[in-house]
């Protein structure tokens, strides 16, 4: 088994820009994920992972035989290597290399009466990982990032979502693209917004729906209000006039839930 036991290792040099820069990851077709639960959901939602790299120190790969099959290549590296390339305080000794995924609205696979989540223009990465994690709660058919401002394979993505990325479909596109995919294929969908809008509790979520949601600062633009089924509110009852996205998405996403009978 290869052993790396440099920091100036130019592989490993290589491997610091991956972590820290969305050109490199672009350039490459390749990002990094770090821990055990987190490579394991990347196998599990059919990522390629090209190599992993363990210290022996933190980590003892025979009690995961999931990423022992997955046929990538293994390379053993020093304490010191491994704090160089880690992201995370805690930490589990492992690290993957693998292969960034299209992420095209054609390559969605809905079902008949899909329930999706669109995020327009989200900067800040905990907030998308957040909702990523409820979207994986609740087990929703497909999210769409529209206008995306992130790099989707951002370690503090990968970090915030507990490795929900790998657990959702996913795909980028532009906002006109999005509206038109959602008007092609019939499904309803609900704008959270201030502007001339009802409150969300009154609309029935059980045809094919989407929920979209915007940032905090400037909410949804103009194209999504204009052109929603319905636009929505959540009532506010206290002093401010909104809440932080990612729960302001939790409260849509089990409300249509609900609806389903958490189906």
């Amino acid at each position: 088994m290869k052993q790396i036991t440099s920091a100036q290792n130019p592989f490993i040099k290589s491997l610091v820009l991956l972590q820290e820069k969305t050109k490199a990851r672009k350039q490459s077709g390749t990002f990094l994920i770090e821990g055990i639960r987190e490579i394991e959901l990347a196998l599990k939602g059919d990522y390629e992972l090209e190599t992993i790299l363990i210290c022996p120190e933190l980590v003892d790969l025979s009690n995961y035989p999931k990423i022992q099959e997955s046929n990538s290549s293994i390379i053993e590296i020093s304490k010191e290597v491994y704090q160089k390339l880690a992201y995370r305080d805690t930490t589990e000794g492992i690290i993957a290399v693998a292969k960034i995924k299209s992420l095209q609205l054609s390559d969605l696979k809905l079902p008949e009466n899909p329930l999706i989540v669109v995020m327009e223009a989200i900067e800040k990465p905990g907030n998308i990982g957040a909702m990523l994690r409820t979207c994986d709660a609740a087990k929703v058919d497909a999210v769409i990032i529209a206008n995306p401002k992130t790099d989707l394979y951002n370690p503090n993505i990968i970090r915030s979502s507990v490795g929900c990325l790998f657990t959702n479909q996913i795909a980028n596109a532009t906002t006109e693209d999005a509206i038109d995919f959602l008007i092609k294929n019939k499904i309803n969908f609900y704008s959270a917004t201030l502007q001339n809008s009802t409150s969300y509790h009154t609309q029935n979520f059980n045809l094919p729906t989407a929920l979209v949601v915007g940032t905090e600062a400037t909410g949804l633009s103009q194209l999504w209000r204009d052109k929603a089924t319905q636009n929505i509110i959540i009532p506010m009852q206290g002093e401010i006039d909104s809440m932080n996205v990612s729960v302001a998405a939790a409260v849509l996403i089990f409300e249509a839930k609900r609806q389903r009978g958490f189906i």
